[in-house]
């Protein structure tokens, strides 16, 4: 039995809208330790590594390791059927062929649920090297994203230039060029 439960649903939400540009589909390994989700986009050009640790639910139960392939538009339009204060339960049994996805409102007047049929994914799972880098940034997701798609306007690439003053991203094409700097008040370099 599987069993995962998140009291806001906007959390999974929020995650899924971040992976579901890269990849249409994945397999959800899932233990009593969490859920872990490694896989390559079509082009292969970005990999997406999502560890989702049990201890970051509010219930969590794993009896034996799953392994479930997932299409990830489905899963998304699943989980826009969940309001942002809806708890969102997560629910397989052994060897399934299915996985339910059940919303309770917080007043508990609302109950709903939704059964996503698994798909047969043959992925081996990918080595990621340790790395050092030379710079490491932090700095609010939202800003980030925002600079990213004001910059995609100009350009298909985006160039980050990091020294000890702060960030430079940059980006150009056959429309013009474009640059956004970040000095290290607002970001932090580790």
């Amino acid at each position: 039995m599987f069993e995962a439960r998140l009291v806001q649903s906007a959390i999974l939400k929020k995650v899924l809208d971040a992976i579901k540009d890269l990849l249409t589909e994945a397999t959800f390994e899932c233990s009593d330790s969490g859920i872990q989700v490694q896989a390559m986009d079509n082009a292969h050009v970005s990999l997406v590594s999502l560890n989702l640790r049990s201890d970051g639910f509010d219930k969590y139960r794993c009896d034996r390791n799953l392994s479930m392939g997932m299409t990830i538009a489905c899963m998304s339009k699943i989980l826009r059927c969940a309001g942002s204060e809806d708890t969102v339960t997560l629910r397989a049994v052994d060897n399934p062929e299915n996985i339910t996805f059940i919303f309770e409102s917080p007043n508990k007047e609302k109950l709903a649920e939704y059964e996503m049929k698994l798909i047969n994914m043959d992925q081996e799972h990918l080595g990621i090297p340790e790395t050092s880098y030379s710079c490491v940034v932090k700095m609010p997701s939202q800003e980030f994203s925002r600079i990213c798609r004001d910059l995609s306007q100009f350009g298909e690439s985006i160039t980050f230039s990091c020294s000890k003053e702060g960030i430079k991203f940059s980006a150009s094409g056959d429309y013009g060029q474009a640059s956004c700097s970040q000095h290290f008040s607002s970001t932090t370099v580790i």
